[in-house]
């Protein structure tokens, strides 16, 4: 009705900060997952991505009324965490004139030589001629990089409530336990092949020579039976991985929602069966899978091309690098553009542009016409209206009211969909909504009564714009250039 729309901009300034919040999600504990990226290297644009979706994901799922909490998962046991040490031992040697080759499969990054450069000589020498050193410099390289990672996500945004160490479910037995908690459920077998098996490639269909302990996967929708236990009575990456899942529930989480790469892809069908045959219930688990992210600027000649990156041989464009560049809002919300599901292009030379055609500049520049707006108002004795409504007469005021009003509604089903990239879709809009309003209606006139009426309603989308930014760990900058022309 015309009466309710005329009442929108002050119902939205009267809320103020808690407007988009609601009770929805009735306190469910929900547990985000995100990043977790393998502590061999710095972080990388996937990272990024899943950083800025994560982080994003944790302050919708508490808007809505969620027990929210972030978390990362540091992979700081297994073989690729003892290849970083031994190729930082390498770079040490390399460092003090010994021979010692980098392992195949080793990590070949600038970062390492940077690494073995700080660390002690005496000690590094001493553990390089140490039969037993390499642990030495597997926890050198460990601690470094993941300090690393923390002071980048820091400074990036990405909050986690905790870092959970894989480490630490060895040490608490809590490996061995799911173990025998699968043993006793009947869950496993001992064999040289799988029970159930689909016939298609992959490191169990081989077969190995040697028996194995098998988790009965093939149960519960997976294509077969998985390794657990290998020949040599050391646990496969699902026995841990499982454990830790069964760690979140234990902890009181109703839902689980895990952020991987697309390498992960096909791991998520066996992760959910592992869990049904621990006796999870369905609906535990959910995995919102982060596709790739690909890196495009102008080259020499003008053309656009792809920036290449590969971690192990130490070409990558790191989250820091990005940050520099582009600065942390606008890779936030250059990531947040697109589902999760969908490959994304970054357009670096877009991005570093400060102009209408970078949506995160647009959106930031709709929050800071609408400050500088009210200030102009401000300075010439004029408030926005306060008490009844007053009437939008105009069609450009209506749509700008109507489009503001949906904001809860839009927060509400990101959080429910986990989908954040309808927050900075939705922002856009409302920016080219508060543009065009902006063009055909003058707020600040000769009429005291319509000014302070459009005043109220520029009010509302400060909120509104605040709120949505704030949403996706975006500053909303008061003052930002060509946002103080035509003030009024």
């Amino acid at each position: 009705s015309r009466e309710f729309v005329d009442g929108l901009p002050g119902r939205i300034v009267a809320a103020g900060r808690n407007f988009g919040t609601c009770d929805a999600g009735a306190g469910r504990r929900v547990l985000v997952e995100y990043v977790s990226a393998n502590p061999t290297g710095p972080l990388n644009v996937v990272s990024a991505r899943a950083a800025a979706v994560g982080a994003t994901l944790v302050r919708l799922l508490r808007a809505t009324g969620h027990d929210a909490a972030g978390e990362f998962y540091v992979n700081d046991a297994g073989r690729q965490v003892d290849l970083l040490g031994q190729s930082l031992a390498a770079r040490f040697a390399e460092r003090v004139g010994v021979e010692r080759s980098l392992p195949e499969d080793g990590y070949q990054g600038d970062y390492l030589r940077d690494i073995a450069a700080e660390l002690p000589e005496g000690e590094a020498r001493a553990a390089l001629a140490d039969p037993a050193g390499a642990a030495w410099f597997r926890d050198q390289a460990l601690e470094r990089m993941v300090r690393e990672q923390r002071r980048d996500l820091d400074d990036y945004g990405a909050e986690f409530d905790r870092w959970f160490r894989e480490s630490e479910l060895h040490r608490a037995g809590e490996v061995e336990a799911t173990r025998r908690a699968l043993e006793e459920r009947g869950m496993t077998y001992r064999a040289t092949r799988p029970e159930v098996d689909d016939g298609g490639a992959g490191e169990e269909a081989a077969g190995p020579v040697e028996e194995a302990t098998w988790l009965r996967t093939g149960r519960f929708g997976d294509g077969k039976d998985r390794v657990v236990v290998r020949s040599n009575d050391t646990p496969t990456y699902l026995l841990p991985d499982l454990a830790y899942h069964l760690d979140k529930r234990r902890r009181g989480y109703d839902v689980a929602i895990d952020l991987w790469g697309p390498d992960h892809h096909a791991y998520v069908t066996t992760m959910k069966a592992a869990l049904a045959a621990a006796g999870v219930a369905p609906g535990f688990l959910e995995v919102l899978i982060v596709q790739q992210v690909n890196l495009w600027q102008s080259g020499a000649d003008g053309k656009r091309e792809q920036v290449k990156m590969s971690k192990r041989r130490g070409r990558l464009v790191t989250l820091r690098d990005l940050m520099e560049d582009v600065g942390a809002d606008c890779a936030r919300f250059y990531f947040l553009m697109r589902s999760t599901n969908a490959h994304l292009d970054f357009d670096l030379d877009e991005a570093r542009a400060q102009n209408d055609e970078n949506p995160a500049y647009y959106v930031q520049m709709a929050h800071a016409r609408v400050c500088s707006i009210l200030a102009y108002a401000a300075e010439r004795g004029l408030a926005p209206a306060e008490g009844p409504a007053t009437p939008l007469e105009a069609a450009p005021e209506a749509a700008l009211a109507r489009r503001l009003a949906v904001f809860p509604e839009v927060v509400r089903g990101a959080a429910m969909t986990r989908e954040p990239h309808r927050l900075p879709a939705y922002l856009v809009e409302s920016a080219a909504e508060l543009h065009r309003f902006h063009h055909d209606c003058r707020v600040v006139g000769d009429d005291p009564t319509l000014s302070r009426s459009r005043l109220r309603l520029m009010a509302a989308a400060r909120t509104v714009f605040a709120n949505g930014l704030a949403l996706m760990g975006v500053s909303a900058p008061e003052r930002m250039e060509r946002a103080t022309e035509a003030a009024g």
